[in-house]
């Protein structure tokens, strides 16, 4: 599932966001940044994905 996230939020960005984090203040973000361009979307969405990741990983060893 980790995998899927990082591919879409690199091919459509929103759509990647909105499965890690659902109908958020990221994905609107997420959203303009991609109508402004597919490649500051595409930023922000691996950012905002491995971000998520992290703090998962965090709360499991903690």
């Amino acid at each position: 599932m980790k995998l899927l996230r990082y591919a879409l939020g690199i091919l459509v960005p929103p759509v990647g966001v909105f499965l890690t984090y659902g109908i958020s203040s990221t994905l609107l973000i997420n959203i303009l940044l991609t109508v402004l361009g597919w490649i500051p979307g595409s930023i922000h969405a691996v950012w905002a994905i491995s971000k998520f990741d992290e703090k998962v990983s965090q709360q499991e060893i903690g």
